[in-house]
């Protein structure tokens, strides 16, 4: 049973810095592919990121570009999030996902594994 969980959530002004830590468990393949959703109230859920573990291979979102990285941890099986100059629109609900992303790496439907989400609020 794979399992993904989130945590470094939580408040920041704008233009400061967050990490997110997304720990994975119970698989041993690097076939799988890892991503960073989020959704902000009232909005859909939108991509934000994606990492195929085995090449490295990593994309990001326009909105993103240049502010956020993505970095793993194979020891650890831990994905990061690292989120830089912030503003008040990257508020939302982040959600980390495990999937083969064969339904491709930009819509939900890619990965079968969430975690619980973790809430990261940026105020101005």
């Amino acid at each position: 049973q794979v399992q993904v969980m989130e945590s470094g959530g939580g408040s920041v002004q704008a233009g400061g810095s967050l990490r997110l830590v997304c720990a994975a468990s119970g698989y041993t393949s690097n076939r799988y592919c890892m991503g960073w959703f989020r959704q902000a109230p009232g909005k859909e859920r939108d991509w934000v990121a994606t990492r195929y573990l085995d090449s490295g291979g990593t994309y990001y979102t326009d909105s993103v570009k240049g502010r956020f990285s993505v970095s793993q941890d194979n020891a650890k099986n831990t994905l990061y999030l690292q989120m830089n100059n912030l503003k008040t629109e990257d508020t939302a609900i982040y959600y980390c996902a495990a999937g083969s992303c064969a339904g491709g790496y930009g819509q939900p439907r890619g990965y079968t594994y969430w975690g619980q989400g973790t809430q990261v609020t940026v105020f101005s």
